[in-house]
């Protein structure tokens, strides 16, 4: 009997870098992401006043950097400090820390101790030639998974992030390498700008949140409906949905697969899901295993993950193939 042939892993991408060990998107937990051997790295991006991008999950500041100490003035009217507000040179002033909630808690406790790390905020071209200096040095190529953060706020506020974001990976020569490129945007609008006005040479992901939320302007139940997904063939090239959307539970708490996963194949799209955390497991899972083995039979080609080592551990463990990824130097 012929050997089954082995599919290729899931891609693990390192969310806001290996943020389960050091703050996230800090430079630090970038490079421990490439030494544990995610795929992709990721980026999410916000502009700052002279309109250089920073990487950083949120357009506030608050949360993730000691800006009190040194800005203790420079909130807005709603009491939140945001990146827009401050040049790139101020912005490397801060420090990042561990997040914390709105009572000024950690957020996860078990992480990096909270304070001041002694790490700063890094700009998306300094983020770019560390991973490029990695995959040189390392002869392992990581690719990059950038996120456009909250577009429609940001051309209110006059600056066009997703042009931003084309030219500096067009600096670092990412047009020559698109397959070390997925651009992610919760806005489908945006997607569609990217796509067709801003002719975007990457692949692009149309993330998929709660409507409820307020992610953006983009209706999630209707891409969540039958036949809703086809709306983005042409568009993106994947979706990344949030895990509860792969699953609902019956009344003993057993895990259902929703239909998400094969309605994407027939559009299609891969499907990358956020966020798998060990400290942090969705309802229904008892065990970081558990949930991986878990994605792993739904199909899935891509994880969001805070624990790199942990996914790419387990995936070794399976003996998968490896990764749908033919990178060039």
């Amino acid at each position: 009997m012929p050997s089954a042939i082995p599919r290729p892993r899931p891609i693990t991408i390192a969310h806001r870098g290996a943020c389960g060990y050091l703050p996230e998107h800090s430079l630090a937990a970038k490079a421990m992401a490439h030494a544990m051997g995610a795929e992709f790295l990721e980026q999410d991006l916000v502009a700052t006043r002279d309109d250089q991008l920073v990487v950083l999950h949120d357009i506030h500041i608050d949360r993730v950097t000691n800006v009190t100490e040194h800005f203790a003035t420079r909130h807005r009217d709603d009491g939140r400090f945001y990146a827009r507000d401050f040049t790139l040179d101020e912005i490397k002033q801060l420090r990042l820390t561990e997040r914390t909630d709105a009572s000024g808690r950690v957020v996860f406790g078990a992480r990096y101790p909270g304070g001041v790390s002694g790490l700063s905020v890094a700009s998306f071209a300094e983020e770019l030639a560390m991973v490029r200096g990695l995959n040189r040095s390392t002869s392992r190529i990581a690719g990059v998974y950038p996120e456009i953060k909250k577009p429609q706020w940001h051309h209110d506020e006059g600056v066009d992030v997703s042009q931003l974001a084309l030219s500096t990976l067009r600096a670092f020569g990412y047009e020559d390498k698109p397959e070390q490129v997925w651009l992610q945007c919760f806005d489908l609008a945006e997607n569609t700008r990217l796509a067709e006005s801003l002719q975007c040479p990457y692949r692009q992901v149309q993330l998929i949140a709660d409507d409820a939320w307020g992610e953006s302007a983009t209706c999630y139940a209707e891409l969540l409906a039958p036949g809703g997904l086809l709306q983005l063939q042409g568009v993106v090239a994947a979706i990344g949905p949030w895990l509860e959307q792969l699953y609902s539970l019956n009344p003993d708490g057993r895990v259902i697969p929703t239909s998400l996963v094969a309605d994407a194949a027939t559009a299609g799209l891969c499907v990358h899901p956020y966020t798998v955390r060990a400290d942090a497991l969705p309802p229904g899972f008892n065990s970081m295993s558990g949930l991986l083995d878990w994605l792993l039979e739904q199909g899935v080609d891509g994880v969001f993950c805070d624990f790199t080592d942990q996914c790419v551990s387990h995936f070794d463990a399976r003996a998968l193939a490896p990764a749908a990824t033919a990178f060039k130097r």
